[in-house]
């Protein structure tokens, strides 16, 4: 049987679906491609939908089945071994859930990331400080002082993606009330956060919105969430919203659609850039 992974890797899931387009332009149910592989129809169904790892064997023989020509195949193949590397974050194994594998990954590749955040700053913007004041009142706090700097050293990790050469387009609401509360009885704590935020947003590939609480409520009040959008066409834009224990990913064109004018209602009714950036400081000297 093929390798199952903790969650796929962006890689997988583009060659995952252009495996599937392959075999429909063939003319092939996934019946008859495990035919040809000997293997069960949820052997090709787990590869192509990015469930296990890519077994190049497999993949060989499936495009050589899928009439792809022999010098497509090898850089088919030079991809798969690609995506089957595992991602830096796998080395956070021991502290990163399985559910959030998958988002770190996506983040990873997408070349838009739209987020609304009611209660806190996204993990991308947080400094050392306040990630780790934020780590230790939740329930990572709980597993000890040990747990809580990994997962603040995942997150610094994280945020090497934004001084990157050709970084993603990050677009954030954040509630005002993201400002309101401290996260530490150190003052310090939120300047800190707050200096950051306004260096963000100078940069050209951030955007940073704040809603106000003198503009009422407005359609995200119900929780958090993230849209990824991509470069490559196989990938769909997707939503990732957390709770408690786990987290859902949503990729039907009617969840997303929702999720997506939500945000651009957000956007059109939160404060703009410039009024944000006032919003910004004005907080940053009451701490």
């Amino acid at each position: 049987m093929s390798e199952r992974r903790a969650a796929p890797t962006v890689g997988q899931v583009v060659l995952g679906r252009r495996l599937q387009e392959l075999r429909e332009r063939a003319g092939m149910r996934r019946e008859e491609a495990a035919k040809v592989l000997r293997v069960a129809a949820a052997t090709v169904r787990r590869m192509e939908m990015a469930e296990v790892a890519l077994k190049i064997p497999y993949v060989q023989v499936l495009l050589t089945a899928y009439g792809v020509p022999e010098d497509e195949v090898g850089a088919f193949v030079k991809l798969a071994e690609d995506a089957n590397r595992p991602g830096w974050w796998q080395r956070y194994h021991d502290v990163l859930p399985e559910w959030f594998s998958l988002y770190v990954s996506l983040e990873g590749a997408a070349r838009i990331i739209r987020s609304y955040e009611p209660h806190f700053v996204p993990g991308l913007l947080q400094t050392e400080e306040y990630a780790r004041a934020v780590l230790e009142t939740g329930t990572i706090g709980n597993a000890g002082e040990e747990a809580v700097e990994r997962h603040v050293s995942l997150r610094m990790e994280r945020q090497r993606l934004l001084e990157r050469s050709d970084p993603p387009h990050l677009w954030v609401v954040m509630d005002e009330t993201v400002l309101r509360r401290p996260v530490s009885i150190d003052g310090s704590v939120m300047r800190g956060q707050l200096d950051k935020l306004l260096e963000f947003s100078s940069r050209h590939r951030v955007t940073l919105q704040v809603a106000e609480f003198e503009d009422g409520p407005h359609p995200g009040t119900y929780a958090p969430f993230t849209l990824f959008r991509f470069a490559e066409p196989e990938l769909p834009d997707l939503v990732f919203t957390e709770y408690l224990s786990g987290a859902l990913y949503l990729d039907s064109r009617t969840e997303v659609s929702a999720h997506l004018e939500v945000l651009d209602h957000m956007t059109a009714r939160a404060a703009s850039t410039q009024r944000t950036e006032k919003l910004l400081g004005e907080y940053r000297d009451r701490y």
